[in-house]
């Protein structure tokens, strides 16, 4: 093959490889149950994983560095509590780590769990990757505490009633860094999709529909109107003021604050 030809090769590939999609990364924290009743039972599971939600496409998640639950307005450290756990998606050929709890709800209330994950290496954008990411759940009919912030380095804090959705109603909530809001914070939304082969598998017609965009207005807040049962995925993206060294060379870290609700569809 000729040098012309050769370069001509490579600047191919280059152009397909930039139009590759970027999938979007998210944190994910699902527990079994979103509202435990009286008749449910009062013991949950919860997942913490790291994937892109849609393809089911799941990454190494090392051990986080905090998690825990806040209810009635204090802060129980759960970190002990996680246990290894391996999963793969649908067209993966090997498994990855991610982690797994139980606990047992004992009094009336709003739960909000959280996570800090050890920050994720990501090559192909020359950065680490930190999400902070929360999911409410309700129980035993006590709805007081689902609008309190947890105080991560950055969160969204919901200004819409985080469980009880029904398919079609619009999540809003506020994008905070330190505490303080985020002005035009772009925020991406993504639905968590079923296994392969249920019926209910969303399949993207192209690369936009995989993740959704919508940007926060100049105190911070968003809103998105879910048009699907099932879990949906919302993360505001902001650039650490620290760095981290990889083989001793300072790189950029993003951070995230991940929010994950629940919608059904009604009868």
């Amino acid at each position: 093959m000729s040098l012309r030809r050769s370069l001509y090769s490579l600047s191919v590939f280059a152009l397909l490889a930039l139009a590759s999609p970027a999938w979007a990364h998210f944190g994910a924290l699902i527990p079994s149950d979103d509202i435990v009743t009286q008749e449910d039972p009062k013991t949950i599971t919860i997942e913490a994983k790291f994937i892109h939600p849609l393809e089911m496409h799941y990454m190494e998640m090392q051990k986080p560095k905090r998690f825990g639950v806040l209810a009635r307005g204090k802060t129980e450290d759960l970190l002990n509590t996680l246990q290894s756990a391996q999963g793969k998606g649908p067209d993966q050929d090997r498994t990855f780590e991610f982690w797994k709890t139980t606990y047992t709800i004992k009094r009336p209330g709003d739960y909000t769990f959280f996570v800090e994950p050890a920050p994720y290496w990501e090559p192909a954008e020359d950065k680490f990757i930190v999400h902070y990411t929360k999911v409410c759940v309700d129980a035993l009919g006590l709805e007081e505490g689902w609008d309190t912030p947890v105080g991560l380095e950055t969160e969204i804090n919901p200004l819409t009633r985080p469980y009880g959705l029904w398919t079609g109603n619009v999540f809003t909530g506020r994008v905070l860094l330190k505490g303080k809001p985020v002005p035009n914070a772009e925020v991406e939304i993504e639905y968590l999709n079923e296994a392969a082969g249920d019926k209910g598998v969303v399949k993207a017609p192209s690369d936009p529909y995989v993740t959704q965009v919508v940007k926060a207005d100049r105190n911070g807040v968003f809103t998105y109107a879910m048009p699907r049962a099932g879990w949906w995925g919302f993360a505001a993206l902001s650039d650490a003021p620290w760095k981290l060294k990889k083989d001793g060379v300072p790189k950029s870290v993003e951070i995230g604050a991940v929010y994950w609700v629940h919608t059904i569809d009604m009868p």
